[in-house]
């Protein structure tokens, strides 16, 4: 049977990991973990995970923040891992770590946040696109959003570093898919999840010690979103790990 091939970025921890564990669990899948330190233990431990009859686990350097690693981890895929399609990329690396009012705001923590979450995914969506066009299916490009980043209907809550690049994401996305007519691209949202990047977030902005969801309840929600996606209905949009589509 031709494999699905799935890359996820930031696949090490929190939803990526999530996300990897279950596409790895399915049969038939080559699920590839890319993150920055593949030399990382939580990168190392990830080969010890289960795995589906016929599934494998590639694992390659991608550093969100380094505009060259994703080019360069599609060579080393392509070159030493046989792979010459890639059915479904998931663009989740990014991080969150300030939520000041836009009057507090350093100029140094937007940067921070612009630089991985909206130029890596913009060279990330780059250097996998030639990959993904080859797909025997209907690819799918699928940055991880969240609601931070709605224009309207913002939630109340002080984000001016995290909430722009989030914002910026959209955009992106809604462009790509209407660039490419072959692609469906269309943003994730995961919800207020407790990884660690999500209970920081809640800390950080006084609502307790951990965010509102597990991961296994963003994550296993997401994946009936990508089983049953297709351009036609989500394409554009962001699609809640509920199934509502906002957008």
């Amino acid at each position: 049977m031709v494999p699905t091939i799935v890359l996820i970025t930031g696949a090490n921890r929190g939803l990526g990991k999530g996300l990897l564990q279950r596409y790895l669990a399915l049969p038939d899948h080559v699920v590839i973990a890319a993150n920055r330190d593949p030399a990382h233990p939580t990168s190392q431990a990830l080969a010890d995970l289960p795995r589906g009859e016929g599934s494998r686990l590639i694992v390659v350097k991608v550093d969100a923040r380094v505009d060259q690693d994703a080019f360069d981890a599609v060579k080393a895929l392509q070159e030493s891992h046989g792979i010459d399609r890639l059915d479904v990329v998931i663009a989740n690396a990014g991080v969150s770590y300030a939520w000041p009012a836009v009057a507090d705001l350093k100029i140094a923590d937007l940067k921070g946040h612009i630089e991985p979450n909206v130029y890596g995914l913009v060279t990330l969506y780059q250097a996998t696109r030639p990959l993904l066009r080859r797909s025997s299916g209907e690819p799918v490009f699928a940055p991880m959003g969240s609601t931070a980043g709605l224009l309207a209907n913002q939630p109340p809550i002080t984000n001016a570093a995290y909430g722009p690049s989030k914002a910026a994401a959209n955009w992106l996305t809604i462009r790509i898919n209407a660039e490419d007519d072959w692609l469906n691209a269309f943003v994730l949202g995961p919800g207020w999840v407790q990884t660690d990047l999500g209970n920081a977030g809640a800390r950080g902005l006084g609502f307790g010690d951990k965010a509102e969801l597990t991961v296994d309840e963003s994550c296993d929600g997401m994946m009936r979103v990508l089983a049953a996606t297709s351009k036609e209905k989500h394409g554009g949009k962001m699609l809640l790990y509920t199934g509502e589509a906002l957008g």
